[in-house]
């Protein structure tokens, strides 16, 4: 009996104890998330002979920032204009993974690198999160001749949520020219799975993130859907995709038949990698880096 009641207030104490650790992994996990979003505590780590240009205003928002990274020779030089993923809620443009690998493969190319901020969720929804990138883009392209840069010859590249909006951007016209830009060259989305918000919000995989973001009405999630607003005007896209996830590829290659109809050139691109790792290892030497730059010289050169 005493073996059965020790027993007992065992089992009761590890089930008192559950909550509160429940409560510190959602602690933890929040922490994370705030930490993402604020800047690193260590700069990127740049080629020799590159700097840096920070926090670059393109509107009233503290959020509208962006950081230019100029190779030590520039001329008449290609953009890639880089958006960070985060679930439309998270981030920040120097996030670990974001800029280094990609710094160091493209600067010495002679490219120059812009990663931006844009305001995120509660307060934006994603639509005017890519308006925010299209603000992003007509500014950079303004600014470009004082970099020594070309601003006719931009490329948007963006990872996860950012992957999502820089398709968005390239799939709407609209977007670009309400904003004051020009055509940016081509789009490289780093393993996006919102290509078909609708479909996607059909079972999301993350449901609490993809709720959040995207809300409940069916009209926003076709707004911002870049398969949805995918016209005969969209720029060139490259859909780099996770092979060991369920949604990523087949909404890519969803957009490139869609595109054949319209006339688009768009390409799907399978990698043997995890969702982090599409992002951190782009730029590190391997055929996935070998092929996207091919992509990329190809539409900005």
């Amino acid at each position: 009996m005493k073996t059965l009641f020790r027993a007992g207030l065992l089992a009761c104490a590890l089930l008192a104890a559950l909550p509160s650790a429940a409560q510190t992994f959602r602690e933890r996990l929040q922490d994370m998330r705030d930490a993402s979003r604020q800047p690193a505590a260590r700069a990127p780590t740049l080629p020799a002979g590159a700097r840096a240009v920070r926090d670059v205003s393109y509107g009233n928002d503290p959020r509208q920032r962006y950081d230019v990274y100029l190779p030590a020779e520039a001329q008449r030089a290609p953009v890639i204009l880089f958006v960070h993923g985060g679930g439309w809620a998270n981030g920040n443009k120097d996030n670990p993974g974001v800029v280094e690998n990609k710094a160091a493969y493209w600067l010495p190319k002679g490219y120059v690198l812009v990663s931006i901020n844009y305001r995120m969720r509660p307060d934006t929804a994603p639509l005017d999160q890519a308006r925010d990138v299209a603000r992003a883009l007509a500014d950079v392209q303004k600014r470009a001749p004082s970099w020594s840069a070309d601003p006719a010859n931009v490329m948007l590249m963006g990872h996860s949520a950012g992957a999502h909006l820089a398709a968005l951007v390239g799939a709407s016209p609209t977007l670009w020219r309400e904003a004051g830009a020009t055509r940016p060259r081509g789009v490289v989305s780093l393993d996006s799975g919102a290509l078909d918000v609708p479909q996607t919000m059909q079972k999301p995989p993350l449901p609490g993130i993809y709720d959040r973001a995207f809300g409940k009405d069916r009209n926003d999630w076709i707004a911002a859907s870049p398969y949805h607003q995918l016209t005969r005007d969209a720029v060139p896209m490259l859909f780099v995709c996770s092979s060991r996830r369920k949604d990523a590829c087949p909404q890519g290659r969803a957009m490139v038949e869609k595109a054949k109809m319209l006339g688009v050139a768009m390409e799907v691109l399978p990698e043997d990698l995890s969702h982090g790792e599409v992002n951190r290892e782009l730029g590190l030497p391997s055929d996935y880096t070998k092929a996207v730059d091919a992509f990329v010289r190809g539409r900005l050169q």
